[in-house]
């Protein structure tokens, strides 16, 4: 039994179901670990939105430590040279860690690794920690991952996963070791107004409401205005949540609707998966058209008025207003911005999706930029040139127009179909949505657009 292990947290920020914190505890003395990482930071990952969401993550782990006899030990700067001063100051044996699959990860856990070594410390990256099955756990015969999710799903239902495992008792951390303060939101700036709290404890409680109703999700995960999404994203992030403890209780709720709602966690294993093998997939087409997207001062002003909700649309309005309040949107509207941007205006994936991650709480690498891809078609859709038409979809996941009098005020006094429609309107002596812009482009304008520029016409 070594005298002292680390546990390193990265995005797996809980004590329940926690394999690396487990083994480390093993010691006679742990200690929980978070680094700042400036690594994440410099490459402009760290969105306001995503540091509070962390701030409240952080401050909920170190209280459950506390409660536990331990304490969380914070530091600021490159993850190597932090494990590795601790390590010196600790003289701990080993540190454990939970496995990630971006190139980024990928590196820092080879160079952590080598460093350690040398002074003669140990690594142990554990599996089925942020993912419920490990990226490369099922495989092809003929590849290195899966590219249609159809035969994945099959594959990654017949996985036995690992029991989840229970949070610690008690904790020890050695004496005297230095940390520095937790990060707060306060003085944030950018912050949605409407963000969600973070932190295990908030995860934990919002997972038990939400499997008490999950047996009406598949028949309403795409109705916009009765939100009847988990919103776990966020907690699955940041780790706040299990996604091995997730199945295991969707299962055991049983039914069509619990269901339907694992195999939505299965698409993020799939996404992970492919993003693991093809890292280059999070800039680079992972199955190109050659399109030569819109650039220009036009699309440039097309790009601003989706960012801003004024493309005269009010179903992308009102998702992309949702975006900007909450740091987060329904999936059904991620679908019908993505699509509107890319197909309807033919404007490039990567600024689509460099807005969502400046935006985004739950903005994870694998599932934002792949999701844009399979909406752009440059990805693993079946379907690459299928175009979503924002009425037609507004008609039939907000038939009531409730979503976007939610988000579009301007429409608040107009009923359906008009309110999804409003441009037919002008004229009327309709006054109150005056200040309401007309469509930025003509649906069938843009469908055509995009059809010579894929040589579909």
């Amino acid at each position: 039994m070594p005298d002292v292990s680390i546990v390193l947290f990265t995005s797996d920020l809980r004590l329940h179901d926690h394999p690396p914190l487990r083994a480390a505890n093993e010691a006679r003395q742990v200690v929980p670990l978070f680094v700042r990482d400036r690594g994440v930071t410099d490459a402009g990952f760290a969105a306001p939105n995503r540091l509070a969401f962390l701030a409240d993550c952080l401050r909920d782990l170190d209280a459950g430590l506390r409660e536990r006899g331990g304490r969380l030990v914070v530091r600021d700067g490159d993850v190597v040279e932090e494990v590795c001063k601790v390590a010196t100051e600790t003289d701990a044996d080993e540190v454990h860690m939970a496995a990630d699959f971006s190139a980024y990860a990928h590196r820092r856990e080879q160079r952590l690794r080598r460093a350690l070594e040398t002074e003669g410390r140990r690594l142990h990256v554990h599996d089925t920690v942020t993912s419920a099955v490990a990226p490369g756990a099922v495989t092809p015969g003929s590849s290195d991952h899966f590219a249609v999710f159809t035969p994945y799903f099959r594959h990654w239902s017949g996985v036995r996963l690992r029991e989840p495992l229970a949070a610690p008792r008690a904790l020890l951390v050695p004496d005297g070791v230095g940390s520095e303060q937790r990060p707060t939101r306060d003085g944030l700036s950018g912050v949605s107004q409407g963000l969600a709290a973070g932190g295990e404890a908030a995860g934990r409680s919002r997972m038990t409401s939400w499997l008490r109703g999950v047996g009406a999700y598949e028949v309403r995960h795409d109705d916009l205005a009765g939100d009847a999404t988990s919103r776990l994203s966020p907690h699955l992030h940041f780790g706040t949540l299990s996604p091995v403890e997730l199945v295991h209780r969707a299962r055991k709720a049983g039914g069509p609707g619990a269901a339907a709602f694992v195999r939505q966690l299965a698409w993020r294993d799939f996404h992970r998966q492919v993003l693991a093998a093809r890292p280059d997939a999070a800039s680079a087409d992972y199955r190109t058209k050659r399109d030569r997207w819109r650039s220009g001062r036009a699309a440039r002003e097309d790009v601003e008025a989706w960012k801003e909700g004024r493309t005269g649309y009010p179903v992308v309005d009102a998702a992309m207003r949702q975006l900007r309040h909450e740091g987060w949107i329904h999936n059904r509207g991620r679908l019908l911005t993505a699509s509107f941007l890319t197909k309807t205006l033919y404007v490039d994936w990567r600024e689509g999706a460099r807005h969502f991650l400046e935006l985004l709480v739950d903005g994870d690498i694998a599932n934002n930029q792949l999701n844009w891809q399979w909406m752009a078609g440059t990805g693993t859709d079946s379907r690459p040139n299928r175009v979503l038409n924002p009425v037609t979809q507004a008609k039939r996941y907000d038939p009531d127009g409730a979503y976007v009098r939610r988000w579009v005020p301007e429409l608040a006094d107009l009923d359906a179909p008009s309110v999804h429609e409003p441009w037919k309107l002008r004229g009327l002596d309709r006054a109150a949505i005056d200040t309401y812009p007309d469509p930025i482009v003509d649906l069938s304008d843009g469908l055509a657009r995009f059809k010579r520029a894929r040589g579909l016409d």
